[in-house]
């Protein structure tokens, strides 16, 4: 009998001794989670199908919901044609002028020409008499001011003949094609604001939410679907400032998921280097202890079938720990 009592002694002793061990392991505590993808609503434009249902998993561009296309459709409409407008009037000044306007302009100045040539000789008649007081001097001056504007109006057609014969200037031509590259662009740019009515998803992976029903509106940049993405969860832990010191990306880690017995074999991806809630400077001596880091822990693909917001317990491996 005080054999057997002295084995069971042992036995609890070992059993004790095991879990203080356990124990004693770097522990955190979080969640799981997956890497998400929101897609934003690009226009508050009416829902008006839905190809998808939450929990459902979607390949690479797999349609998930379209909005009203038909205001964008006429806004695309309305630059393009205004790119064509301005790809004509770029080809009107490349061709240059028309040999019809030359042609009407030499006209002008030939008709501009002969009034300057009656003026000045009107003008050429009434000054004599002006001189010998026979005609007012009011109509002299007259006729002199009548022959001064027939001689600028012939400079002024020569001006505009020059012009037509020289062609279109090099400015002129450049302009044209920047105008033609703007209203191409804002073409280019509202056809894609068209395509984008169409959501589809960016990535395979599961539909988490749609926060809209069929036939809601939602406001520029609301979320539209989000989809969880990824080979495998992770857990999203807070490491307490006594721990942070022994904790570094690429470290291995054992999650404990809250259903499962078994542990999940996985490493340290990412660690803050700043702490969350309370800034540092903010405390000191003891207090230093409350402040925490968040960290990631990636997971193997064993775990691929687990949901996220599930609470985990994590444990760091030392250097002498095997995974």
């Amino acid at each position: 009998m005080r054999n057997e009592r002295t084995l069971l002694i042992l036995v609890a002793v070992c059993a004790l001794a095991l879990s203080a061990c356990r124990d004693s392991a770097p522990q955190v505590l979080g969640t799981l989670e997956w890497d998400r993808i929101t897609l934003p609503a690009p226009v508050a434009e009416k829902i008006v199908r839905i190809d998808v249902r939450e929990g459902q998993q979607v390949a690479i561009g797999t349609p998930l919901l379209q909005l009203e296309p038909v205001r964008t459709q006429s806004q695309l409409a309305a630059v393009q044609a205004q790119a064509q407008q301005s790809r004509e009037a770029l080809s009107e000044l490349e061709a240059g002028p028309r040999s019809e306007d030359i042609a009407q302009a030499r006209a002008n100045v030939a008709a501009t020409q002969a009034q300057a040539v009656d003026a000045r000789a009107y003008y050429n008649r009434l000054q004599p008499l002006g001189r010998q007081k026979l005609v007012a001097a009011a109509d002299v001056d007259r006729a002199r001011a009548a022959a001064g504007n027939a001689e600028a109006q012939v400079r002024a057609a020569q001006a505009a003949l020059l012009e037509l014969e020289r062609g279109t200037r090099s400015e002129q031509v450049a302009q044209g094609r920047s105008a033609v590259a703007a209203a191409e662009a804002q073409a280019a740019t509202q056809s894609v604001s068209l395509e984008k009515l169409s959501v589809i998803a960016p990535r395979a992976g599961r539909i988490d939410s749609l926060p809209y029903k069929l036939g809601d509106q939602a406001p520029v940049g609301s979320p539209l679907a989000i989809l969880l993405v990824g080979d495998a969860p992770y857990a999203r832990v807070y490491v307490p400032e006594p721990m942070r010191a022994n904790v570094k990306v690429g470290q291995a880690a054992r999650v404990f998921v809250d259903g499962r017995e078994a542990a999940f074999d996985g490493h340290v991806r990412m660690i803050r280097s700043e702490p969350s809630f309370t800034p540092y400077y903010a405390l000191s001596g003891r207090d230093a202890e409350r402040l925490s880091y968040l960290a990631e822990i990636a997971l193997d693909k064993a775990a691929d079938d687990l949901p996220a917001g599930v609470p985990v317990r994590v444990e760091f491996m030392g250097e002498d720990d095997g995974n």
